[in-house]
């Protein structure tokens, strides 16, 4: 039927294909596990189930709501309809202040607390996250 050659050329393009579309899962498979997703205080409390994955929460930092003992910072992030207590322990970045935005990236314990392994702060007077500008816009 075909000659050796064309069955060497289709076995060569098989195996090319087989190893790109083999490759290109195994990449997407390694970024499916580095993912963080983006929550706001309400979308929290909307979940289902708490899950073990690592998240970001972010919305405004409660007026008179930080806490500050020997190496661990409390606070709550609120949307304006929701709010969530974070726990943090480690550096502070220098632009953290209340009322400002903020991102924390952690572990839900529960729908009410968060335990913060990173701060992301605003950089300036006017900056702030566009998943954060758009979670309040939305509510």
């Amino acid at each position: 039927m075909y000659g050796r050659k064309v069955k060497l050329r289709f076995l060569f393009i098989f195996i090319i294909l087989t190893t790109l579309i083999l490759t290109v899962f195994l990449i997407l498979k390694s970024l499916e596990e580095n993912v963080i997703y983006f929550q706001s205080p309400t979308d929290i409390k909307k979940l289902s189930d708490i899950y073990k994955k690592k998240i970001r929460v972010g919305g405004m930092v409660k007026k008179n709501s930080v806490s500050i003992s020997a190496n661990e910072l409390k606070f709550i992030i609120s949307d304006f309809k929701n709010e969530i207590i974070v726990t943090y322990s480690g550096a502070v970045p220098n632009l953290f202040e209340e009322e400002k935005g903020v991102v924390a990236e952690g572990y839900l314990k529960d729908k009410n607390f968060f335990l913060a392994t990173k701060i992301l702060a605003k950089h300036d007077e006017n900056y702030m996250p566009p998943e954060v500008k758009e979670a309040l816009e939305e509510k």
